[in-house]
């Protein structure tokens, strides 16, 4: 059984997809893979909807923002098969902040992630069920690539970052100081596979085998630990100094990001499908069953 998959864009939080290839688990389970190189965030998806490729991986709100802007056919987009599910990013405040949770954010000066849609819509969703608004006054820095926000905490133009791993650790290591995890919000299905609906009727074997070999992938690493997934996971990741690919992977086993099973989480749906309509970002509330499958093995 073949597939012609597209990485996303090269990430930590991406650690379960670079095991599964490094511990052969998808040619254990019997699949032939084509592993096209990463490009920009979400890059792939028109490949998906062409049919030119079979699947990528990313996050559902592409899935939803497909349901909600385009034709319902055979080229709908589909999610299966989680590997991430609480949001990968927190906010790390420069050193001598003398602030201490959310609350403190109005006042500061905060850089939010411009790479990718996802963590502010998520992030603006927290603030809003508390109470907090973000007044966009000057104090809200947006369009900073994220290490260019570590560097912007490091010389005191900005107070507080957004930041995913290994930003979010290069700004603690360098005296930053943690003000949040979003991972502590809850679930919230951040990263699964995505194909289309004529994919899965056309390669509906294959996509469950590579579920499988993904649930194997999982049990590995719940089973080991971080020093182990940062050995498998490091020549991903050749520009990055070991110990801090390690603190990043610790940090993130510690905030139980990585899914224990591939079945998509509704509830961590439903929190991502309301953050994003709230934000505005889609124009209704997408369904859980109309964007989801979930193989049974």
């Amino acid at each position: 059984m073949k597939l012609r998959l597209a990485e996303n864009f090269r990430a930590v939080f991406y650690a379960p997809f670079y095991a599964l290839k490094a511990l052969g688990h998808a040619e254990r389970a019997g699949l032939e893979i084509e592993w096209l190189a990463p490009g920009d965030p979400g890059g792939a998806i028109d490949a998906v909807k062409s049919g030119a490729i079979d699947l990528t991986w990313g996050g559902p709100m592409r899935v939803i923002k497909d349901h909600d802007s385009a034709p319902d056919n055979g080229a709908s987009l589909l999610s299966f098969g989680e590997a991430v599910g609480r949001d990968p990013f927190s906010l790390v405040g420069r050193a001598g902040l003398a602030a201490r949770d959310l609350h403190d954010l109005p006042s500061l000066r905060l850089g939010v992630v411009s790479e990718v849609p996802t963590p502010w819509y998520c992030l603006r969703a927290d603030l809003h069920d508390r109470g907090i608004d973000i007044a966009r006054d000057g104090r809200l820095v947006e369009g900073l690539p994220m290490p260019r926000q570590v560097q912007a905490l490091a010389d005191g133009t900005l107070d507080v970052a957004q930041l995913f791993e290994p930003c979010a650790s290069q700004a603690l290591a360098a005296g930053g100081r943690l003000l949040y995890d979003a991972a502590s919000r809850g679930p919230t299905v951040y990263t699964t596979f995505i194909c289309t609906r004529d994919g899965l009727a056309r390669n509906g074997a294959a996509l469950a085998a590579l579920d499988r070999a993904l649930r194997a992938t999982q049990a590995w690493i719940h089973a080991h630990d971080a020093r182990d997934l940062a050995r498998v996971t490091a020549p991903f990741f050749a520009d990055l100094a070991p110990d801090l690919l390690h603190a990043a992977i610790e940090r993130y086993r510690r905030n139980g990001i990585w899914s224990a099973t591939t079945h998509v989480n509704k509830e961590g749906f439903d929190r991502l499908a309301h953050s994003l309509h709230g934000g505005g970002f889609v124009s209704s509330r997408m369904g859980y069953e109309a964007c989801v499958h979930n193989f049974h093995h």
